[in-house]
């Protein structure tokens, strides 16, 4: 397995997004779930924020992928239905899936397309979640709508996924969408996070591909509890499917990389491609959640950054990438 081009060592070390820290922000108690592509010559970045009762989705521009400036929520709590009016988590948008052509947005049927997940309680994670589809015509991207029930639900699942659904990602290829998804075993207690896939033809009627997960956790390695969140890419250079996503096990949670050749079978590189840092770094506790972006031929690994704080957890947005920071004037 060749993944030396899919590492990314040389972290920033520092925040590119932070929750906003004010009473009544969308965003005031941290940010989440980096989400990066390129659309109209710039940068945009869904991300979550979260506020004490439940995520909500905003949108940041940039021109380097480093200087972000927020534009607000564009998914939020209360504008739609029952099932979703906690809040809303963007988790991915309909992109090309070339590792190296840098996430374009691209349109099917005249519109660009998100999918989002939603819990039914308030509170951090409450409740089994339900994943739903949102649509814009807006070039901005700030006005969105909503397909209606839930497009993919754990209540038709297999007993691995009867907890909920965390974060999904979703290609078109060979005439049929796939949509990759994160799921719990449990509600409550400690539970498994593994990884399934679907098919559909109309972003709305998704067929599993397999009763069993896609991408398994492995009792004996580094994601003994946890292989989830994941984005997949095609990889021109080694004619094969790439798979991201985060692990967690005996090593926290840290990020990791699976490889297919038919989206289906995937075999996982043994070892996580980015770790946690040192104690008092910003992701001593957590580094994990990637989303990944080619710019001038370097790969832009984006992801939750987690540290320890007096009375809990401070979450951030950070990056890391496969060329050192040096390289670039200003850094």
């Amino acid at each position: 397995m060749v993944i030396d081009h899919l590492v990314t060592p040389y972290k920033l070390g520092k925040p590119v997004l932070t929750g906003s820290g004010r009473e009544g922000d969308f965003d005031s108690r941290a940010v989440d779930c980096p989400n990066v592509f390129s659309h109209n010559g710039r940068y945009y970045m869904t991300y979550i924020g979260f506020d004490g009762e439940g995520y909500q989705t905003g949108l940041a521009v940039s021109d380097d992928l480093l200087r972000w400036e927020k534009k607000g929520a564009i998914l939020r709590r209360g504008t739609h239905m029952e099932w979703d009016s906690v809040g809303m988590a963007g988790t991915a948008v309909l992109t090309d899936r070339d590792l190296t052509g840098g996430n374009r947005l691209r349109k099917w049927r005249g519109r660009y397309w998100m999918l989002y997940h939603a819990y039914p309680r308030k509170g951090y994670e409450e409740g089994s979640a339900e994943i739903g589809l949102a649509w814009t015509e807006d070039e901005n991207l700030l006005e969105w709508h909503f397909h209606g029930e839930p497009v993919f639900s754990w209540r038709d699942g297999a007993d691995w996924e009867k907890g909920g659904l965390y974060k999904a990602d979703f290609l078109e290829h060979g005439g049929l969408f796939y949509l990759f998804y994160n799921a719990k075993d449990r509600e409550y207690g400690d539970w498994t996070e593994q990884t399934g896939a679907a098919v559909s033809d109309d972003l709305i009627h998704w067929r599993r591909l397999s009763d069993r997960p896609v991408l398994p956790v492995d009792r004996q390695s580094w994601d003994s509890r946890f292989a989830s969140d994941p984005q997949v890419f095609y990889d021109p250079a080694e004619k094969q499917w790439v798979m991201f996503y985060y692990g967690l096990g005996d090593l926290s949670a840290c990020d990791g990389v699976a490889v297919s050749e038919d989206l289906l079978h995937w075999k996982k590189f043994p070892c996580p491609i980015l770790t946690t840092g040192k104690e008092g770094e910003i992701d001593s506790l957590y580094a994990h959640k990637p989303y990944v972006i080619a710019k001038d031929g370097v790969l832009y690994h984006f992801y939750c950054a987690v540290r320890r704080a007096e009375g809990g957890q401070v979450r951030c947005i950070s990056v890391a990438r496969n060329r050192p920071w040096e390289e670039e004037s200003g850094n």
